[in-house]
């Protein structure tokens, strides 16, 4: 019996469980109610588990279903990329392939492999742009940008695939200078309110309501990367960096890298990932690209 389920049954079962109800699920599908029933009774009867409680009004998730869901999803995020890498196969070279990049991204990984993406694929330009949180997802979402390496702001959309790439470690950092820097010791939370934390913020609406290891109530908010180094060099407060690009300002003194206490996630280790859209996959040059960068 479950060799024969269908793609269609699972796609219709997630956007039941999503919609919360049958009549909601049809019509983001454009599918009768009385099929989306009837197709949800008939994969339960294969399944041999019930995936909704329906004595209330509206049908309602079990814990059986709850489990299976996120296998339904991984099967259909599974076959989506299969598809889109088949179809990036068959597809001619572009060319022009524009990317969009993390400013998080370490630069001497993305020069190394441009570098040999110009003498691999000469006859392909590339277009680069360099953005924070949002500015990412945006770029791809919109068709800016074919391709996109982000880490700093994941998105689960249904019009976007991820590739994991690499992981990019964050250390946070102030002047010598500053008050912090004298501490001994892991800094306690209650002491960071005191000081000015420097963030990076989002351009676009894309991470709106969501915060990201603030963790004072002083802060100041900069959407651009260079600025945040430049202020942190210049002592005006502290924030977190990624190791790569304040290397060469801890080993000369510039920086210093400091401790902060109950704060697990302000030192840790960001995964980027490559991103492009479900209907619009990677070509050749831009297959390329993302295994070059998975070998980085």
């Amino acid at each position: 019996m479950l060799d024969t389920l269908s793609l269609d049954q699972l796609r219709l079962f997630i956007a039941a469980a999503e919609e919360g109800s049958f009549s909601a699920a049809g019509r983001r599908l454009n599918r009768a109610q009385s099929v989306i029933s009837q197709t949800i009774l008939n994969l339960e009867a294969q399944l041999g588990v019930a995936l909704f409680d329906r004595r209330g009004r509206y049908p309602v998730l079990t814990d059986q279903g709850r489990i299976l869901l996120a296998d339904a999803k991984g099967i259909l995020r599974a076959t989506d990329a299969l598809k889109a890498r088949a179809k990036g196969m068959a597809a001619g070279l572009e060319p022009e392939l524009s990317v969009v990049v993390d400013v998080m991204f370490p630069m001497r990984v993305l020069t190394k492999v441009a570098a040999l993406f110009g003498s691999v694929f000469p006859g392909t330009s590339l277009r680069l742009y360099v953005e924070a949180l949002g500015g990412v997802a945006k770029a791809v979402l919109s068709r800016q940008c074919a391709l996109g390496v982000m880490g700093s702001l994941t998105l689960e959309r249904p019009e976007l695939l991820r590739e994991r790439l690499l992981g990019v470690r964050m250390v946070v950092v102030t002047s010598p200078r500053h008050a912090l820097a004298s501490f001994h010791g892991p800094i306690p939370r209650c002491l960071l309110a005191d000081h000015l934390q420097l963030v990076l913020t989002d351009r676009t609406d894309l991470s709106e309501g969501q915060e990201f290891n603030v963790l004072s109530p002083r802060n100041w908010r900069l959407a651009d990367m260079s600025a945040k180094h430049a202020f942190l060099r210049e002592g005006l407060g502290w924030g977190s960096m990624p190791f790569d690009m304040v290397e060469r300002d801890l080993a000369e003194g510039e920086l210093v890298e400091i401790e902060l206490q109950d704060a697990d996630g302000a030192n840790f280790i960001m995964p980027m990932y490559a991103t492009y859209r479900t209907d619009a996959p990677p070509g050749p040059a831009g297959r390329w690209l993302i295994n070059r960068l998975k070998e980085a």
